[in-house]
């Protein structure tokens, strides 16, 4: 959090800086990043230039009937709200990226011809959750909603997802419970450490390749801190899985739990 630093300090917190001239670049050699889909569309505005628009979209606040009917119509709906506010309860179709993950991850999953809804935990978040939006091209947001006790009130769809602690995770594999375990973090991450047993996709490419690794048995879904897991888990639902489950505070929890994990 602090606004300064110094090369000292830097080279005592950092840790690619503690590595020797030719390890750092043996390292940035090897390391694999992946390219998520925007990637094009941005490509194609530093070629041709970017829509001209004065200002930021100004999405209007919508009724739950509203919003209903602009998602029968094709829009589609980013919760930004948290893993366990998601899991708890959210609007059937609609995508789980928490606020701080929509310039990272929005561009995996959204459509650039397809308006954008939000629902968002307070109207505050609204004018962070656009800009976030517009900086990676997406500028149809059609509207928001905070409120989702209004939501359920008109008895309009809604789903949920399975939230599971690490303890009761560890206790489903001990019963030898029938239970996938899919880790949706990067491959950096997943080749350092990761849960014996456990199967890999990250999570930006599970909308086009789920199919291929994935069954219909129960599946609890890890990632670091549970961000990534919950948009993992939207995308599966949306993709007709059904037996879901977000592991919170992910492989964080789970190595703070004691339990053991296999390194490479």
């Amino acid at each position: 959090e602090r606004e300064w630093s110094t090369l000292g300090l830097e080279r005592l917190m950092n840790p690619l800086l503690q590595l020797s001239k030719e390890k750092f670049i043996e390292r940035k050699v090897n390391e694999h990043h992946e390219i998520p889909p925007y990637f094009r569309k941005m490509e194609q505005y530093n070629l041709e230039g970017p829509p001209v628009l004065r200002n930021l979209p100004e999405p209007r606040f919508l009724s739950p009937l509203e919003f209903q009917e602009l998602m029968d119509n094709g829009a589609v709906a980013v919760d930004t709200r948290t893993p366990p506010a998601y899991g708890s309860v959210h609007i059937n179709g609609s995508y789980s990226i928490w606020l701080g993950g929509i310039p990272t991850f929005a561009g995996w999953v959204l459509p650039y011809d397809q308006p954008i809804l939000l629902v968002l935990k307070e109207k505050e978040q609204l004018e962070m959750a656009v800009r976030y939006l517009y900086r990676i091209g997406f500028d149809m947001i059609e509207g928001y909603i905070f409120d989702m006790e209004a939501w359920t009130a008109k008895a309009l769809p809604l789903k949920h997802v399975g939230l599971l602690t690490v303890q009761e995770l560890i206790a489903r594999l001990d019963n030898a419970e029938d239970l996938t375990i899919l880790d949706v973090r990067s491959d950096e991450e997943w080749n350092s450490e990761r849960i014996e047993g456990a199967i890999h996709m990250y999570v930006g490419h599970l909308e086009e390749h789920i199919n291929e690794i994935l069954t219909d048995q129960t599946t609890a879904i890890i990632c670091s801190i549970g961000n990534r897991a919950s948009l993992g888990a939207s995308i599966l639902q949306r993709k007709g899985y059904t037996d879901l489950h977000v592991v919170l505070g992910g492989m964080y929890a789970w190595q703070n739990a004691g339990y053991n994990v296999i390194k490479s």
